[in-house]
């Protein structure tokens, strides 16, 4: 056969949590990766996926919980253990976010309360005009 190329697929989404949350005001965002992933890899494909500058890579193993189980009544109950899991502290180079958090734009006070207002006339004047053409059906 020919050379057949590897398809990767990776969805790298920064875990959107209160304690993220306060490490994005260092601009450092926490990723869950696969175990088998290196710091290199990790840089690389963050990178590439925001199209931001990475700075630095810090990464931590969790280890899975222990967890009992028993194969039936009298079967010898054992201990076992969950998957491991990887997450990643990705520092970007300042000027660079990625956006986490669905946050309104801010918009100017005066526009918006003038748009407001004048959202209300039009309501008054059509629920005049309908009151107006109940009464001349009758």
């Amino acid at each position: 056969m020919a050379d057949a190329k590897k398809i990767v697929l990776h969805m790298m989404e920064p875990r959107a949590t209160e304690k993220t949350y306060i490490e994005q005001t260092k601009r450092t965002y926490v990723f869950p990766v696969k175990c088998g992933m290196g710091k290199q890899e990790i840089a690389k494909l963050v990178e590439k996926e925001f199209n931001v500058k990475v700075t630095d890579v810090r990464t931590l193993i969790r280890d899975g919980k222990k967890t009992k189980f028993s194969k039936g009544k009298h079967a010898y109950p054992g201990i076992t253990h969950r998957q491991d899991k990887k997450y990643a502290y990705v520092t970007l180079a300042e000027g660079n976010s990625i956006k986490v958090f669905e946050e309104p734009e801010k918009e100017d006070k005066k526009t918006s309360a003038k748009d407001a207002k004048a959202e209300k006339k039009v309501e008054k004047k059509t629920a005049k005009a309908d009151k107006n053409a109940g009464k001349e059906n009758k």
